[in-house]
């Protein structure tokens, strides 16, 4: 089986890189990237720049494009928003997604295209989505994946706990159609086993033994039923086969080197990055702790607080979780100290990069430092892909 990949939502191309970074021998046969409601397509130019540009390369709404004549492929991949899934009956189509379109995107290339493998990424808040009904949006996906014909893993991982140099929680989702040879040796072992030490990502990210495990069933295929019934306790890892769910809090097992900020971190850097006093002042209080009495459109009064975040930043520790308004004076935005000068002052579009896991100056083919930043922002930890490929690799080279 050749290792060939569908990329949705390909933005600068977190995905390949990271699976080629395992495997150069990956080969990308499609894939698609558009940012709505703007003229320039800076993320797709920059896919363009590093990959060349191709006819196999979209830049149209996904939802334009016509499902069977994508190529066919045996790993789809994408990373995509973590919205509202309820289901609504209409007329035609029979089921539509209220907000969250761009899933039923990915279901409507499973269906068109079903491939071996799957390999989705998105917030780890996903799995606790809608706070009205805890699971029901996870619980849309797990019973599409079932109505289709897949096995499906998940894990939210924290970059950092695997060494990397930044404390990003994502959920990925690992899917394989339920008649190849990789899933009659699944189902060899246990539902804990996969979870534990088996599955797909106890190989890609060691867990400790997991004992406080649930279980629950989806008990229909049903979208709408699921849409307007379902709700279940979905914690950081699990595996569900047939229907069948189990679930436990992952708690990671590494303990091998780990990368720090001051490891990424440019020298000689711009003086455009550094702080001037007035800056810094504004950084000191969005950073800082608070109390403010607030009144709400209602009349009621109550008190906003929040607490404080390093300022400046640790750099002998991981980065915080990179925004998409890294760069811009905002409580969120790193600020580290010059291992050249002392001074204090913002990241680098090129040190987002690094963060990510991206090759130097990755960003820089044109678009704007804002956009960069935005663009790192949006992008996931590329290294965490490399180690999911070096699994993966291995079991599409056995179903030969």
């Amino acid at each position: 089986m050749n290792k060939t990949v569908c990329e949705l939502f390909a933005g600068v191309g977190g995905f390949r890189v990271g699976l080629e970074k395992a495997d150069p021998s990956w080969e990308t046969v499609w894939a698609n990237q558009w940012e709505p409601s703007r003229k320039r397509q800076d993320a797709f130019d920059c896919y363009c720049a590093h990959f060349g540009k191709k006819d196999i390369y979209s830049n149209e709404d996904i939802s334009t494009v016509d499902k069977d004549l994508i190529p066919d492929h045996t790993l789809l991949v994408g990373g995509f928003p973590c919205q509202d899934y309820s289901v609504a009956r209409t007329g035609a189509k029979g089921i539509e997604g209220k907000k969250g379109v761009l899933w039923w995107q990915i279901r409507d290339t499973l269906i068109a295209k079903h491939p071996p493998f799957v390999l989705l990424e998105n917030v780890d808040r996903l799995l606790k989505s809608p706070a009205s009904q805890r699971g029901r949006d996870f619980g849309i996906i797990l019973a599409s994946f079932w109505e289709l014909g897949y096995n499906v893993e998940w894990r939210v991982v924290n970059a950092a706990d695997y060494g990397f140099v930044q404390r990003r929680r994502r959920t990925f989702i690992f899917a394989y159609r339920n008649d190849l040879k990789y899933s009659q040796r699944m189902d060899n072992h246990t539902p804990d086993a996969i979870v534990n030490t088996e599955g797909f990502f106890a190989k890609a990210f060691p867990i400790k033994p997991c004992h406080n495990i649930s279980k629950g069933t989806l008990e229909t295929q049903n979208l709408l039923e699921i849409s307007h019934n379902f709700k279940f306790p979905f914690e950081t890892a699990g595996y569900m086969s047939n229907g069948q769910i189990i679930t436990a809090k992952a708690e990671p097992d590494y303990h091998g080197h780990q990368k720090t900020l001051q490891d990424i971190m440019d020298h000689n850097v711009d003086e455009k990055y550094y702080l001037d006093e007035a800056t810094l002042e504004k950084f000191k209080y969005l950073k800082g702790a608070k109390r403010i009495e607030r009144t709400s459109k209602n009349g009621h009064k109550y008190t906003f607080s929040e607490g404080p975040i390093a300022f400046p930043d640790f750099i002998d520790r991981p980065a915080r979780t990179m925004l998409t308004s890294e760069g811009t004076t905002n409580r969120s935005t790193h600020v580290v100290q010059d291992l050249n000068t002392g001074r204090l002052r913002l990241l680098t579009p090129n040190e987002t990069n690094k963060i990510q896991g991206f090759p130097e100056h990755w960003t820089a083919t044109g678009m704007s430092e804002r956009f960069q930043y935005f663009c790192m922002g949006n992008a996931l930890v590329t290294d965490c892909i490399t180690r999911m490929g070096e699994v993966l690799g291995p079991i599409i080279d056995s179903e030969d």
